[in-house]
């Protein structure tokens, strides 16, 4: 049996850097082509340090200073009538500046308008929980520390959400491949059976979208099927597989690809 010995932390630095792709922004307008964005942000300013806000895509972006997240939303719950948060998470940005950029969607049901809040932390900084004030930040914050690795102060139970509590590493990082690590092609067979088991189990596969035109083990050739474990040619001559059985299913009419009909137009 040969010994384990721990790989090199795939984690501990970016790699591609040059290849991460960036989304091209787009239009961006002045905060006063918009009268109700206009009042709200000239509130907001009334009371916080407003870095940079625009509006794009019909909602007002907002950029703060990190400490005031908990005081400004508590403001705009109470003042500003934006009494729901739909949305907060973190984006990576490690690779370009060590930072993590995070955002509060949050939605006025009375204005039917939507301002989102940013702010930018560094890398191994904490944020303040925002759970008292609206309890969509419990599981919210709760994903973010798990994905991203990023804790919220005073929150009640900040532990993993989707992945197992001794998990290694945060799936959304830029750096943690995609495939997943040596711990996590491991972990099952580690957890269940033991590190002694590798030899005999083998890693877990974990990479779903990968496809082999020629593996007929691991899935069938739509319209060129064959029996398992046949040898691929690619000369097979193309079979044509109904898509019910032989009289249809009761209360549904016989359905077959010539009388198919492909629907163009996406609001029909």
């Amino acid at each position: 049996m040969r010994a384990y010995t721990p790989k090199d932390d795939v984690q501990a630095k970016a790699y591609y850097t040059d290849r991460y792709y960036v989304a091209p922004q787009v239009p961006k307008q002045e905060v006063e082509s918009d009268e109700v964005f206009a009042q709200d942000l000239a509130a907001i300013k009334a009371k916080f340090e407003v870095k940079e806000a625009y509006i794009q895509v019909k909602q007002m972006v907002v950029y703060i200073n990190a400490n005031d997240i908990y005081s400004l939303l508590e403001f705009m719950r109470d003042e500003l009538e934006y009494t729901q948060l739909s949305e907060m998470s973190a984006i990576d940005w490690l690779a370009k500046d060590n930072t993590f950029e995070i955002f509060y969607q949050m939605l006025s049901m009375n204005k039917r308008k939507r301002i989102r809040i940013k702010y930018f932390i560094t890398n191994g900084q904490a944020v303040d929980s925002v759970e008292k004030l609206f309890r969509s930040a419990d599981w919210s914050e709760r994903e973010m520390f798990d994905m991203f690795g990023i804790e919220a102060n005073n929150h009640p139970f900040m532990k993993r959400i989707l992945m197992p509590y001794d998990w290694q590493g945060n799936p959304l990082l830029k750096t943690y491949p995609l495939e997943g690590d040596e711990f996590a092609a491991w972990y099952e067979v580690d957890k269940i059976y033991g590190k002694e088991a590798r030899d005999v189990i083998g890693p877990e596969i974990r990479d779903t979208a990968k496809v082999d035109r020629y593996d007929s083990e691991r899935f069938a050739r739509l319209g060129y099927e064959v029996p398992k474990g046949t040898k691929i040619t690619g000369d097979e001559p193309k079979s044509e597989k109904a898509y019910q059985e032989d009289g249809g299913v009761f209360l549904i009419k016989k359905y077959d690809k010539e009388s198919s009909v492909i629907v163009d137009d996406p609001q029909r």
